[in-house]
This record gives structure tokens, sequence and C-alpha cells, in this order.
């Protein structure tokens, strides 16, 4: 058994690991967090302000530095929020490289290019998890530090790194089963997700028509245009905005719905609603897009092609009729968090005995000079 590990999280200096969550990826840091503390081990959460998990947190903040009026005047001050994103990164892997026995690994999940790129002067070891697919500063970053252990959370995000890093392991991104119970379903259909053009509310409320269903929405409104233009119109008796609504909140809501629409008009790295629908028993109707397909399996959902509207909206309807107990037990087996725990733990351990080995060889070294 793995003895427990000092961990050092590194995630968004932007957005507190809180709930109601800002996007799936701090939902994901919040679940990963709480898991691997509950398993024992000793985690430091470096994160926007404001976290309400119960382990050290909010260590990094971008309001630690302010630059000068003489900075600011320069024609190369950058928006305020990339200056702070810049800092607090920096200011994070010197201290790293500083103090190299704070922890035994670290574990990347942020979209910023300074961990990796830094990550080769820390004799930590550091995995990072991609979420995303390539974007050019992380693909730069990466590019330069090859050496880097990474992971990512679906094949096909792992297929859209490989020109870059080549075959690279996969961890899907687990739920905590007992915080999202199955459900007893209902006649209406639900979507959830951030209000952004992208996830694709506006095809759910369009598909929900066609369907003659009525549709639950919930999640932050991230696009305030986007939802006042494409999603606000329609709202009413037959389309009900439910909120932006805390983990426990939002379960009760997938439980009580018959099925869940996923409508990314991109491809999706992984798919987080996907997970905690099925955890939910909710059967899902959705764009076959990205890594979606990955985790919705044969046995819990019916998937189309992206943007048909009326294949999903006949797509919703074959969905209700799906036994809800297989649809949890597709989440079991393909998105607990249990699996994902055991997987990250494997590849802790892995990293601590590689570091190991080199400070044996270093010492042998040292000695035989």
């Amino acid at each position: 058994m793995l003895e427990p590990l000092r961990i050092a999280i590194v995630a968004s200096s932007r957005h507190p690991i809180a709930q109601p969550f800002a996007g799936g990826l701090e939902a994901h840091v919040w679940h990963l967090t709480r898991s691997l503390t509950l398993a024992g081990h000793d985690v430091t959460l470096f994160a926007g302000a404001g976290s309400d998990l119960p382990v050290e947190s909010d260590r990094l903040r971008g309001e630690l530095f302010e630059p000068s009026d003489a900075a600011r005047s320069d024609v190369s001050m950058p928006p305020p929020e990339v200056l702070r994103d810049h800092h607090a990164y920096l200011s994070l892997m010197l201290s790293f490289s500083r103090n190299p026995d704070d922890f035994d690994v670290i574990h990347n999940h942020s979209l910023h290019h300074l961990p990796v790129a830094m990550g080769p002067a820390v004799d930590t070891p550091m995995v990072t998890t991609l979420h995303t697919p390539p974007t050019p500063w992380l693909e730069s970053a990466l590019a330069l530090a090859p050496e880097t252990r990474c992971v990512a959370v679906s094949r096909h995000t792992a297929r859209a790194w490989s020109h870059v890093l080549g075959p690279i392991p996969v961890v899907h991104n687990g739920v905590e089963l007992n915080r999202w119970p199955l459900g007893d379903g209902g006649d209406d259909l639900v979507w959830f997700g951030r209000f952004v053009p992208e996830k694709g509310a506006h095809l759910a409320i369009e598909a929900a028509r066609i369907a003659g269903r009525r549709l639950r929405l919930a999640g932050p409104v991230s696009d305030e245009t986007y939802f006042r233009d494409r999603v606000a119109p329609f709202l009413g008796d037959r389309v009900r905005y439910e909120g932006h609504l805390h983990q426990h909140q939002l379960a009760r809501l997938l439980g009580s719905c018959g099925a869940a629409l996923v409508t990314p008009v991109w491809d999706e790295p992984y798919g987080l609603v996907v997970a905690e629908s099925l955890a939910c028993g909710t059967p899902v109707a959705g764009f076959a897009r990205g890594g979606i397909p990955e985790i919705v399996g044969d046995t819990a959902g019916v998937l189309v092609a992206g943007g048909d509207v009326d294949a999903l909206a006949e797509a919703a309807e074959r969905a209700f009729s799906f036994d809800r107990r297989e649809v949890r037990r597709r989440a079991e087996t393909a998105c607990s968090d249990i699996a994902m725990i055991d997987r990250y733990t494997d590849i802790y351990a892995e990293l601590v005995a590689d570091r190991n080995r080199r400070c044996v060889r270093s010492s042998a070294q040292a000695l035989s000079a």
C-alpha cells in the first residue's frame, strides 16, 4: 500500500476550487483534492482565493504583485489579469525550485504554460494533466520540455497532443459516486454547464422543443450576451433556468430528470457533465464529439452527429427507455473516483521511485568521486 504522500495540486490562479464551480476543470480538481485527502494524503491546493475544501489552500494569489506606475505606462504592459497569472505561476514555480523537499509530488492542472516550462528546473517530480486540446503557449512549453510527465483526460485528448508528446497515458476524470446518487428520473430533460456558445445550450433548447419535452437548465452564466440573446428569450413554462447550483442541488436535479442533453459545438476533451449524469442514472442524449463517446459507451446513452438537432431530439426520446441502474453501472466502471485515484497514485508512486533512484545514483557517484 502506498505510504501517505505530500501532494501539491496546482490549479487556476483566477478561480477558487469552490462551489458552485466556475467550470468542469474546477469541479474535477475539487473532487480529486477531496478524494486524495480522504485517502490519507497530505494535500496542499494552489488555486484562486476562496477554496471550500478542508485542505491548506489559497496560496496561489495573483494579487501578490502590482506593477509600478512606470511599468504600467510601458507599451509592453499586458492586460492586468495576464500579468497576475504570470506572476502567480512564476512565484509558485520558483518556490518549488527553492524548496524541493516540501512535497513528494506536484500535480499540475493549470492551463498556464509556466508550470510546464519551469518543471525541468524543479527537483520535485511533477505530472501534468492535459485537460484541453493544444494551445499555443502550452504547446510551446511542452515542445521545449518533452520529458515532462503528462497524462490526458481522454483518448481523444491524448491523440490531439500526440504530435508533440507521442503516446501518453489516459486517466479519465472521476466523480465521487456517493455524492451523485441514483435518482428515480422523471419526464423532463436537463442540460447543465457553462452558458457559453461552445457548450450549445441553444441547441438543447431547440431539441427539447422538437421532442415536446420540458427542459431544465443549470450552470453559471459565463457569457452574459450569449445568455441574453440565445437562452433568455426562450425561458418560461417549457424551459426553466434553475440557476448556478451547488453540487448536491445539481445531483438532485439530474436524478429527477429522464435524460440529459449534451450539446457541445466543439470537441470536448472529456465531458464531466456526462460522468455526473451517468452517476445519477440519467442517460445521455448528445453529440458524439471529442471524448464523450468514451464515457457514454454503448449502455448509457444515445449519441448523434454533432449539430444534428433533429437527430438529438429523437435520441432524447430513446434515452428515456434506458435502465437507470445500467446507466449507473456504466459510471461505476468508467468514471468513478476510486478508479481515478488508484491510477493517479500509481503514477505518483512511479515518480517518487524514479526520484529515489536518481538520488541513490547521485550519492553513489559522489562517494566514488
